[in-house]
């Protein structure tokens, strides 16, 4: 195992981790619910996943080739709620991550150093990688908070539950002790 194989490994972990966190609150909303804000300044939802599939679309096609920032991303229309279904929402959703990981899968440890470009700025690779992690993590959290507002006392804790953390560490020791 080498450096760079280790951090492609763990970086597609960290993606997958937040994705999940995005779908499991999907799951818990309704058609309704995708489209709620708080305030006209506010996005809801769908807005929020349309931007993030957009962005995803646009960084992570060509990755190494091409600058991140497309000419064909309308990145303002991201930000029009104009997304008619949750399935609609959802195949959007998928298809962003698609090209995610599949840029993250065809990327070789020695690419991580090379330049790449977003918006003509020179990143490293790994550079943009962190870039849009935290990015989408930004996001995600902002779906999983708009999401247990909406939901209230029938949101489904995507963590530990309140008061239940010590439960949680003892099954944790319990599960690692059998190994």
């Amino acid at each position: 195992m080498n450096l760079g194989s280790e951090y492609l490994r763990i970086v597609k972990k960290r993606f997958q981790h937040i994705k999940q966190l995005g779908d499991k609150t999907m799951e818990q909303l309704s058609e309704e619910d995708i489209h709620w804000r708080l305030n006209q300044e506010s996005n809801n939802i769908a807005m929020i996943v349309k931007h993030l599939s957009g962005n995803m679309m646009s960084r992570w096609t060509d990755f190494l080739e091409s600058d991140g920032e497309k000419p064909y991303r309308k990145r303002e229309e991201e930000f029009i709620d104009d997304i008619p279904t949750k399935t609609k929402l959802e195949k959007m959703w998928e298809k962003g991550w698609d090209a995610l990981f599949h840029a993250l899968d065809q990327l070789k440890e020695e690419e991580l150093l090379r330049q790449v470009l977003i918006r003509g700025e020179s990143h490293t690779a790994i550079e943009a990688i962190e870039r849009q992690l935290a990015h989408y993590a930004y996001h995600i959290g902002q779906i999983v908070y708009i999401g247990k507002q909406i939901k209230n006392e029938d949101w489904s804790s995507l963590s530990i539950p309140r008061g239940r953390s010590e439960e949680y560490l003892q099954q944790m020791l319990q599960k690692h002790q059998q190994k």
